[in-house]
């Protein structure tokens, strides 16, 4: 089955798909939007491009499994995003996604501006990954 994930942020919405198989999350782009509605539509334009059976969304739950304002930000672009679609979402917890893609990023010597335009899609495939794993391993 096709997955696309979301990682929803302030500023940029990073995106990922994986392949029929569910073996391997790519990134595909950077949304730099901050409406919503607008951000919703450019989601919704890959959706029908892509064609994926269910969009995961990134859940940034707190370390102490508490959630915030960022939390139900998320959950409200999920819940439009699959009225809008008619893709089912589901949440997935997001905890620490973006250091481990900053620690990748690192590795791999991405720095500076090509970093700031990367980085969202990279932690979007690193929470579609783990959810892939998860399927696996369920």
């Amino acid at each position: 089955m096709v997955i696309l994930s979301v990682d929803y942020g302030d500023t940029r919405t990073g995106i990922a798909i994986c392949d029929k198989m569910e073996m391997l999350a790519s990134p595909v782009t950077v949304i730099k939007q901050t409406y919503m509605p607008k951000l919703i539509d450019s989601i919704c334009g890959i959706i029908n491009e892509r064609s994926p059976e269910l969009v995961v969304v990134g859940l940034p739950v707190n370390i102490n499994a508490t959630e915030g304002d960022r939390a139900a930000k998320c959950r409200e672009l999920a819940a439009e995003l699959e009225a809008k679609s008619g893709i089912k979402t589901v949440m997935w917890d997001e905890r620490l996604t973006t250091v481990m893609a900053h620690n990748y990023l690192n590795e791999t010597n991405v720095r500076g501006e090509k970093r700031k335009k990367v980085i969202d899609a990279v932690a979007a495939t690193i929470i579609l990954q783990d959810y892939l794993d998860h399927r696996k391993n369920s």
